[in-house]
């Protein structure tokens, strides 16, 4: 299976790049091909709404990093996005590149593309993550993507937060058994 995995921390060390290791690892293992896309690191200028690209007709105005990622986008089976929790949601970063799938809209929805959600956040009440799987499951909802799991690390503030917990294993099983 093609694999796109779209990481949205800017900490190279944290907890989201743990579980994303994990997560790839296990995938690997499994044999499915992957590829990352660091969008805390890429320029990627946010959707501007002027609809130029018509939803996917036309290429964007902003010709920046995201050309690297639609052609791996548009060849995906499985897509995974990976953020630490920022205020109940999505890191900017990774809302940008998503706010971005706009310019392939026509060409990315209804595809039967899979998508799984790894996220992980300060607070250990579980009710934290609601925001961000609110949002997740509509963004499916919308693309006619299918969920594969999430894995929702709560309580991990820091990296020995989530290298104590169960997380790391959930995410490489996830990756393993897809």
């Amino acid at each position: 299976m093609k694999i796109v995995i779209i990481t949205g921390s800017p900490h190279k060390s944290g907890t989201t790049a743990l579980l994303t290791e994990w997560f790839a690892k296990g995938a690997a293992e499994a044999g499915h091909e992957i590829f990352c896309f660091d969008s805390a690191a890429a320029n990627v200028h946010p959707c501007i709404g002027c609809d130029k690209c018509e939803t996917g007709k036309y290429p964007c105005v902003f010709q920046d990093r995201m050309q690297e990622l639609i052609p791996e986008l548009l060849k995906a089976e499985l897509v995974v996005f990976s953020t630490p929790l920022y205020y109940h949601g999505y890191s900017a970063q990774l809302k940008a590149v998503i706010d971005r799938f706009h310019g392939v809209d026509d060409r990315i929805r209804g595809t039967g593309k899979q998508a799984v959600l790894l996220a992980a956040g300060a607070s250990p009440e579980a009710w934290i993550m609601d925001g961000i799987t609110a949002t997740y499951r509509t963004e499916l909802r919308y693309l006619g993507w299918r969920d594969r799991g999430m894995v929702l690390a709560a309580g991990c503030y820091g990296r020995e937060d989530i290298e104590k917990s169960e997380y790391l294993r959930l995410a490489y099983d996830l990756g393993k058994n897809l």
